[in-house]
C-alpha cells in the first residue's frame, strides 16, 4: 500500500482529535474556576476525572497523560486556594485522581496499539488485493469493462467474492463467483479459483471443459479443507464456490454461459433488463461430484445468448441482491438497472454503488458484493 496515501486517509482523523482535545481542557478550565468560586461546602473537583477520562477515548497514551496531568494540578491548585493541599478531602480527590488518570492512560496505551495492528492489517488487505483481486483492464478487444469490490467489513478489503478477465485468440472469457464462508480460507480458496481460471482460459477450447478444469482444480482444496466432525459426518457440502464463467468471442453478437449456482447476470438494451437464465444450471465448483458422481465435465454445457453492440451486461454476487434497507427489503438491482438512463459501464457501478449504499441499513452492507460491467462495442 502506499504510505502517503495511507496518511492522507488519517490526516482528517488527526485534525479531528485536536480539535477535540479542545472539549476536555475546556472541562478542566471550567471545574477549576467552578471549583473555587463555589460555595466551601460545594466541591467539584471529583468532576475533573472526566478530562483525563474522555480524552482516552480519541487520543494516544501520551496526550491522555498529559490531560491527566493538568487535571491533577488543577485539583492541587483547587486545594491550595480552598485550604490546603493536605487536608483529607482535597488529599482523596488528588489521589483518586491520580490513580485513575494513569489507568485511562494505560487504555489508551493498549487502543493505540490495537489500531495499529488494524492499520498494518488494512495496509496487508489491500497488497493481498491488488495481488489476488486484480482490476480489469478498461478495455479488452470490443469489449469496454468496469469492476467495483464492496467489502461488508471497513478493516477488509477482499473476501469471497472474485472476478476475472482473460483475452483469448477468438475471444473474451470472464468469471464471477463467491466463495461460501469468510475470513482467510475465503481469501484462499478465491485465489485457488482465479489461479485455475488464469492458467487453463487461454488452454482449453471450450467453455465446458475450462468449468471441469475448474472443478477439477478447486474441489480437492475444498475437500482439504473439510473435516469429518465428532460423529462421522462428512461436511463436504458445507464448502463450495457458485460462479458464472462466460466466453464472449469477437467475430459473433453472442456470448456462451456456464452458470454454476450464480445469480443470472442481467443484459441492459434498448432500457429493458434481461435475465440470462440458463436451462440448466451446473452445480456449484465443489459439488459436481456429490451431485453426479464422475459425470462432472456433461453438467458444465454452455448456453448461447445474444450479446449485441451496445448491450451492457452485469455480472453481481449475492452480496448485492441480499443487501436490505431498514425495513428488510432487499435491493431491486433489476428495477433500478432498468431506471438507469446513464452511458457506459463505469458510471452504471458508480450509479449503483451509490444507489447499494444508500438502501442498505446505515450505510453497511450484510454481505461483500462484488459487480462487474460489460458493454459490447463495435
Amino acid at each position: 500500500m502506499d504510505l502517503r496515501a495511507l496518511n492522507a486517509r488519517r490526516h482528517p482523523y488527526h485534525r479531528l482529535r485536536h480539535a477535540l482535545l479542545a472539549a476536555p481542557i475546556a472541562l478542566i478550565a471550567l471545574v477549576t474556576v467552578g471549583d473555587i468560586l463555589a460555595p466551601s461546602d460545594v466541591h467539584l473537583g471529583p468532576f475533573l476525572v472526566a478530562a483525563p477520562a474522555l480524552t482516552a477515548s480519541f487520543a494516544g497514551p501520551r496526550t491522555t497523560g498529559f490531560v491527566g496531568a493538568v487535571a491533577v494540578l488543577a485539583q492541587v491548585v483547587v486545594a491550595m486556594v480552598r485550604s490546603s493541599a493536605t487536608d483529607l478531602n482535597h488529599s482523596v480527590q488528588i489521589v483518586s485522581l491520580i490513580l485513575i488518570s494513569v489507568f485511562v492512560t494505560l487504555f489508551a496505551h493498549l487502543r493505540e496499539g490495537r489500531e495499529k495492528e488494524l492499520v498494518q492489517l488494512r495496509s496487508v488487505a489491500e497488497a493481498a488485493q491488488q495481488v489476488v483481486l486484480r482490476p480489469l483492464r478498461e478495455r479488452i478487444g470490443p469489449l469496454r469493462m468496469a469492476s467495483v469490490y464492496l467489502a461488508a467489513e471497513a478493516e477488509a478489503q477482499i473476501g469471497g467474492d472474485l472476478y476475472a478477465a482473460a483475452r483469448t485468440a477468438h475471444g473474451t472469457r470472464l468469471l464471477i463467483g463467491d466463495v461460501r464462508g469468510k475470513g482467510l480460507e475465503a481469501v484462499g480458496d478465491a485465489a485457488v479459483v482465479l489461479g485455475a481460471f488464469r492458467a487453463s482460459a487461454h488452454q482449453e477450447a471450450e467453455l465446458s471443459g475450462l468449468v471441469a478444469y475448474l472443478e477439477g482444480a478447486v474441489a480437492p482444496d475444498l475437500q482439504d479443507a473439510c473435516v469429518e466432525d465428532a460423529d462421522g459426518v462428512d461436511d463436504r457440502g458445507e464448502a463450495f464456490i457458485t460462479a458464472a464463467v462466460l466466453d464472449v468471442p469477437d467475430d459473433r453478437q453472442t456470448l456462451g454461459l456456464v452458470n454454476c449456482g450464480h445469480p443470472p447476470p442481467l443484459l441492459l438494451r434498448g432500457g429493458r433488463v434481461i435475465r440470462l437464465d440458463v436451462t440448466h444450471p451446473a452445480p456449484p465448483l465443489g459439488l459436481s461430484e456429490l451431485v453426479e458422481p464422475g459425470l462432472a465435465a456433461q453438467t458444465f454445457a454452455a448456453e448461447t445468448f445474444a450479446f449485441e453492440e451496445g448491450d451492457i451486461m452485469l455480472l453481481y454476487t449475492d452480496g448485492v441482491i441480499e443487501a436490505r434497507d431498514e425495513t428488510g427489503a432487499f435491493y431491486p438491482l433489476t428495477e433500478r438497472l432498468a431506471a438507469w438512463q446513464g452511458t457506459g459501464p463505469r458510471a452504471l457501478l458508480d450509479h449503483l454503488c451509490d444507489d447499494l449504499l444508500s438502501h442498505a441499513a446505515g450505510h453497511c452492507l450484510g454481505d461483500d458484493a462484488a459487480m462487474v460491467a460489460i458493454e459490447r462495442l463495435g
